[in-house]
């Protein structure tokens, strides 16, 4: 029994500590941009345009009263978090990170694999002046 035990908390702790050993995401792999860009136009070009720049004013609200996509192509403040929020957000929505959220990013975890996911960010990235993207490689190896 303790055999079993000790094999499921190897397995367990494992899969944990490997589980964030993808951050930082970067934008080297080719294949990893041409796949992001893919599940980009999929899932993500309705609301943050094709070229990245987000909604139009995209700082207010739209009719109904929520905000506007931002631009993800490093004008907005998209690279001032971490690889692994921006992970969270696109997995999960704000609606599993903020209480109460009542806006449109519900999150498509469902729908793309966390390797997808990365993707999507490796090909966001490739859009970010080199400064942004250094600072955010630093700041999400942290």
């Amino acid at each position: 029994m303790k055999k079993y035990i000790f094999i499921f908390f190897v397995l367990f702790y494992a899969d944990t500590a490997f589980s964030h050993s993808h951050y930082p995401i970067t934008r080297d792999s080719l294949e990893a941009i041409k796949n992001g860009k893919i599940l980009y136009n999929q899932y993500c070009v309705s609301c943050h345009q094709a070229n990245l720049a987000g909604a139009t004013n995209w700082q207010g609200l739209d009719e109904d009263g929520h905000r506007k996509a931002p631009p993800l192509n490093g004008t907005g403040h998209t690279w001032h978090h971490t690889d692994e929020l921006l992970h969270r957000m696109i997995k999960y929505g704000f609606a599993k990170l903020i209480k109460n959220y009542e806006g449109k990013m519900m999150g498509f975890g469902d729908k793309i694999s966390d390797e997808g996911i990365d993707d999507i960010l490796s090909y966001i990235k490739s859009y970010w002046k080199d400064d942004i993207y250094e600072y955010h490689l630093e700041m999400s190896k942290q």
